[in-house]
């Protein structure tokens, strides 16, 4: 699946019933400082969205090559949809042994945005809960889903606050974050948040430490723009950040967004989050992979 693939799927697709029986789970193990002493300078930490990568190798293979890029986290958005309870150990002895976590992921196929699919949309959620504790992952990202034609946009508004209010009940049972994601109308023109300012609104009515916005940057610089001011304005709220250059989907400085600037106020705004590299590499994955990360750390520094 690629990337514009998963923002189209909202309602077409569903996560493969693979449901994992009590013993394929694992506790969690302690967090590890991972980070190198290069990032140790910096509040954040560098990811990489999996998708983007060597999309034809198996898991483990690609989970090498980010390894080999530099980087100890990842993001998965379908790619652990068909595994056996065995295939999830495998999994989780590869990224321990890599010292890689994942630090998010997708798989609620049902938006938020249509009051009418709520039931859908938490049933899709508790369903992919036993599979993030497997990763001992503690992100799940969640999507508006496209507008409804009959309903109002204030309607599809205030069910992305109540179905959040609601899913972040489980999220606190649970102990993951909610990450609610725009997606730009060029990609989808259907999707119903397109804009990050409206995404901020949405997560600050919610007003749960366990809901945040993920502030794709990509996405938002072809809907609207002005990205630091949004940042600036609204770091509180913000969960996860993802990169890409525009246009193209791109590494960082092949286009029109000056990241530099972004990993500065980052770094200014004493960020804490994840920053997950989401482009398509115009060169060798791992080479563009480990640029785009070392220049992160000069243009923040």
């Amino acid at each position: 699946m690629n990337r514009r693939d998963f923002s189209r799927i909202l309602t077409g697709g569903a996560l493969a019933a693979t449901v994992l029986p009590a013993t394929a789970l694992v506790p969690p193990s302690a967090p590890v400082d991972s980070a190198s002493s290069e990032e140790k300078t910096l509040p954040f930490r560098f990811s990489v969205m999996l998708w983007t990568v060597y999309k034809d190798l198996p898991f483990e293979q690609r989970i090498e090559k980010i390894a080999e890029a530099g980087y100890h986290s990842v993001e998965l958005v379908d790619e652990y949809e068909k595994w056996s309870a065995e295939d999830f150990r495998r999994a989780s002895a590869k990224l321990r042994s890599l010292n890689i976590q994942v630090d998010a992921m997708a798989g609620v196929w049902t938006g938020i945005a249509d009051p009418q699919a709520r039931d859908k949309f938490l049933a899709g959620l508790r369903r992919l809960v036993p599979i993030a504790e497997q990763l001992e992952c503690p992100g799940i990202i969640v999507l508006s889903g496209d507008r409804v034609e009959s309903l109002a946009r204030e309607a599809h508004h205030q069910s992305c606050i109540d179905g959040l209010k609601v899913a972040a009940e489980i999220a606190e049972k649970n102990n993951f974050t909610l990450l609610l994601e725009n997606i730009d109308q060029e990609e989808n023109p259907k999707y119903y948040l397109t804009s990050a300012a409206e995404g901020f609104e949405i997560t600050r009515k919610v007003g749960h430490a366990r809901v945040k916005f993920l502030y794709d940057l990509y996405h938002e610089q072809i809907s609207e723009g002005n990205l630091l001011a949004k940042l600036e304005k609204n770091i509180d709220q913000v969960g996860l950040i993802h990169v890409a250059d525009v246009p193209g989907r791109h590494e960082p400085g092949t286009g029109e967004i000056n990241y530099d600037s972004v990993y500065r106020k980052l770094k200014q705004l004493r960020y804490s989050g994840y920053v997950a590299m989401e482009f398509e590499p115009t060169g060798n994955p791992v080479a563009s992979l480990r640029t785009a990360r070392e220049q992160a750390l000069r243009g923040a520094n």
